[in-house]
């Protein structure tokens, strides 16, 4: 038995069972592929649970990986003893319908006793105490003697989880010695103590459960076998736990030499130095596969990890960022298994030094006034901490509940968690719909920005930026590089403005040698800005530092716009009352669309008016300032808030002179006078109690005023005006032409009307009380149809009158009673309402007079010939 590496273990495994067939599959990713039933990889079988299944064909029935894992049930136990951790690497060998017992136990035999050369009197396997077959291989094939192999129950040696394929399980125990035992006689596989080891476990997948304690033999047999490489390595080279194996003890003796401290000295210390050994090495691994912080899901899992680490290197008195130095060593130390760590070495530093330099922005904060509240807890004699107080630290200082736990139960108090996960859900609607202002963004794009660090924002004084580029999203997937297509790329700073407010999101290019991206959209969310792109030439990789460049005369006139936005609702509020609020705003390049409350429509005399004021405080050329504050004294201020808005400790107010003062986040212009014009588009109905007004500024007005001119031209030559002043005396003149021609069709139809009246009224036949006349009056206009209703119902008080008349274009019904019908119960909507159905129409009325629709003219004759009997049905 030689003492072996950590990475040559790994590698001797697998190479063992790749002579044995298998095909050696690399570590799956620490995200789960297609299972949403995992957050995080938990096991060297999780990966593969779909073959077991048959819900996708293995690459081979043989497969041998060594995966990599992550536990974190136990995190709060981690460190205090050397038995806990939450990464570790599962080394595995698995057989899907291949060979089954026998050659999984001699395969695992031969490499221990073998290839590993541990003394076969060292090791004890141990089986399910039904199991005979496992038993008599191990003893009579394998030449086990009968008192090294322990049969135990189920609770130990049978593998099940609910219903479905489950089996015996095989496992093997190393004896570490007896200064490890307990001293009972009894000690052995299966005992609590620490002297047998279980390094191996072979599960027998053979049996399928229904749940209700029935076993049945399956067709196809499988072999899951797990074995710990940390646990293995700890045999190999005689230590007593994970932290003194030697790619792992590399790590901790970095973190002994950053804090300063001896390892083995101090009881307190060490649990600090190992919590932030295990939790570096999880962190990078989680990194490198695609995992960043986040207060959900995984990503918080790796925040939680993260920001436990940091804190315990407070607790060692590391005053700096030290976290990325341990990268280096824990990717130094894995990058034989695990080559990928190398090429993103710079990713994983990236992420884990803006994580800890967040938190070690607030961390001394936030530890002072938790010292505070644990202080103040016990002297009341408290048992417990507020949930609020607990979410406070949580949502100001970055605290994880964990960590906040973790530090209270050291003075024995424990937390109100149901107080604060009433906050944490309310936080996270919150964010979702804040993530949703993201038109269009899928949930894997908003799930890949959670932990992203916040973009500085540099365009209210700058139009273009030296930048660097920390993240690519290409489609739904975060990237290193891109060289073609749609893409969006995330900056550390940028005067790209995105989309927020009510003011759309600047465009432009970012470049830098030999790499040029149009920039067609800026969005943001939760502080990270979005620069939606188009590759034109290059290829742009994360780290690149660039120009980011807006397009400047699109930007103008956004603050042109945007800052009229503000002299509007200044004027609305002069003119309307002081009810006006902001409803809703919309600014881009081309208008203005503001939204307010008002109770009636905004007449032509106020908004000439308050187009007036607007323009007369343009003209006025008032400096715009902006200013940062807190709310209460940007009140004092006199600015207006958006009605309902949640706003931070920090404001920006925005003055125009004496004439506005406004809460904003937006860009502006320099000044009133930039704005050149501001003209009044229209006015409009939003919803009950809201009108909207839309407006143009600067040159907006001339493209206005140019495309109004061209109407009033085009108008005149329609209407043969010799020029525009002539255009009101040409309009009087056409409208009294109109108004006349109109006269002679109204007398034209009353004609007809009277000439079809006596031949309609030979059609009247008497339905009970009441007397009913029908007809199809072909293609006559509904003026004419209605003017002979009108004749017929004043001769017949007891008249019900039904009229189809129908063009190419559409068919229609009219109907009318008399008062003495209605009275019977005749009613002319309900009538109509049956008979255009009869032709695939609908419509209806008032008992006197209705009007419906039709829609198969072949059916009109039947229609009308039902209307007898659908009145008949009506009548007392």
């Amino acid at each position: 038995m030689k003492w072996t590496s950590l990475n040559d273990l790994r590698e001797k495994y697998l190479s063992f069972f790749e002579s044995k067939g298998h095909l050696r599959l690399p570590s799956y990713p620490l995200i789960p592929q297609g299972d949403k039933s995992l957050l995080l990889i938990n096991s060297g079988m999780a990966p593969m649970k779909k073959f077991f299944t048959g819900e996708v064909e293995p690459p081979r029935t043989r497969v041998t990986t060594c995966q990599k894992c992550i536990r974190t049930p136990d995190i709060d136990r981690v460190g205090i003893t050397a038995r806990h951790g939450t990464y570790f690497e599962m080394l595995g060998n698995f057989s899907f319908g291949d060979y089954f017992k026998r050659e999984a136990i001699e395969w695992s035999w031969e490499f221990l006793t073998k290839v590993l050369e541990i003394p076969a009197e060292l090791l004890h396997p141990s089986v399910y105490e039904n199991d005979n077959e496992a038993y008599a291989i191990w003893r009579d094939e394998i030449g086990v003697p009968a008192d090294h192999i322990k049969k135990l129950g189920k609770e130990d040696n049978f593998w099940e989880h609910g219903t479905g394929p489950c089996g015996p399980c095989s496992e093997i125990y190393f004896d570490r010695g007896e200064k490890y035992g307990c001293g009972s006689p009894d000690c052995g596989p299966g005992c609590d103590c620490d002297r047998f080891m279980e390094i191996w476990n072979n599960v027998f997948s053979q049996f399928d459960n229904d749940g209700h304690g029935n076993y049945t033999e399956l067709a196809q047999k499988n072999i899951d076998t797990g074995m710990g490489l940390e646990r293995l390595a700890c045999v190999m080279q005689g230590v007593d736990n994970m932290f003194e194996v030697d790619s792992i003890r590399k790590i901790l003796d970095r973190v002994v030499e950053i804090s300063g401290k001896k390892y083995g000295e101090n009881h307190k210390d060490d649990i600090s130095i190992r919590v932030i050994t295990d939790h570096i090495r999880s962190a990078t691994f989680m990194i490198c596969d695609g995992v960043t912080p986040s207060n959900e899901g995984r990503g918080y899992v790796l925040r939680r990890i993260l920001r436990r680490a940091a804190r315990h290197g407070k607790l060692l008195g590391i005053t700096t960022a030290f976290l990325t130095d341990l990268c280096d060593t824990v990717i130094e130390e894995n990058v034989a298994g695990y080559p990928e760590l190398e090429s993103k070495a710079d990713y994983i530093k990236k992420v884990i030094s803006i994580e800890e330099e967040r938190f070690d922005a607030t961390i001394d904060a936030g530890l002072s006034i938790l010292s505070n509240i644990i202080r103040a807890s016990v002297k009341e004699g408290a048992d417990a901490i507020s949930g609020e107080e607990a979410f406070k630290l949580y949502d100001t200082f970055g605290f994880p509940l964990d960590l906040t736990r973790e530090i209270a139960q050291e003075s024995s108090l424990k937390i109100d968690e149901e107080e604060f996960a009433s906050l944490m859900q309310a936080q996270r609607e919150r964010a979702r719909a804040a993530r949703s202002n993201i038109s269009g963004w899928s949930e894997a794009s908003k799930s890949a920005l959670e932990g992203m660090p916040k973009t500085e924002f540099t365009g209210y004084t700058d139009y273009r930026s030296k930048a660097k580029i920390i993240a690519i999203l290409a489609g739904d997937e975060p990237v290193d590089t891109v060289s073609e297509g749609d893409c969006t790329v995330i900056l550390d700073r940028t005067p790209f403005y995105g989309e927020g407010g009510g003011q759309v999101g600047d465009s432009g290019t970012i470049y830098a040698d030999g790499i040029l991206l149009n920039v067609t959209d800026t969005k943001k969310t939760d502080g990270v800005y979005l620069h939606l792109c188009t590759v034109v030439s290059g290829t742009v990789s994360v780290g690149d530092t660039v120009t980011a460049d807006i397009l400047d005369t699109r930007r103008d006139s956004i603050k042109r716009n945007h800052s009229a936005c503000h002299l509007l609702q200044a004027a609305l509020r002069r003119v309307l009352g002081n009810h006006v609020e902001q409803a809703g705003s919309y600014v881009d390049e081309s208008r203005v669309r503001f939204d307010f409350s008002h109770y009636e429509a905004v007449s032509r005399d106020q908004l000439d008016e308050v187009e007036a004021i607007v323009n007369a405080a343009i003209l006025v050329d008032n400096k715009i300032t902006t200013e940062e504050t807190d709310i209460e004294s940007a009140k004092k201020l006199g600015a207006m808030a958006l009605f309902g808005e949640k706003y931070g400790s920090v404001v920006r107010v925005v003055r125009m002179g004496n004439f506005s003062c406004e809460l904003c986040g937006g860009t502006h212009a320099e000044s009133t006078g930039q704005l050149g014009l501001f003209k009044i588009v229209s006015e409009s109905s939003v919803a009950a109690g809201v009108r909207r007004i839309e407006g143009v500024t600067g040159l907006g007005v001339l493209e206005l005023l140019a495309e109004r001119e061209k109407l009033i031209s085009d108008t005149a030559h329609e209407l043969k005006a010799a020029n525009i002043t002539d255009l009101p005396s040409r309009a009087a003149h056409l409208n009294a032409e109109l108004a006349e021609a109109k006269r002679k069709i109204d007398e034209l139809n009353s004609a007809v009307a009277s000439s079809k009246l006596a031949e309609v009224e030979e059609s009247t036949i008497d339905v009970g009380s009441v007397k009913l006349i029908c007809a199809d009056l072909g293609d006559v206009s509904l003026d004419t149809a209605r003017s002979l209703s009108d004749k017929l119902k004043s001769k017949f008080d007891s008249g019900v009158i039904v009229f189809a008349i129908h063009n190419e274009a559409k068919i229609n019904f009219i109907a009318s009673c008399g008062s003495d019908a209605v009275k019977a119960g005749a009613h002319a909507g309900n009538l109509l309402r049956e008979v255009s159905a009869i032709t695939g129409g609908r419509g209806g009325g008032r008992p006197d007079s209705a009007t419906s629709g039709g829609r198969d003219a072949g059916k009109i004759s039947d229609a009308l010939a039902a209307a007898p009997e659908i009145l008949r049905g009506m009548l007392k």
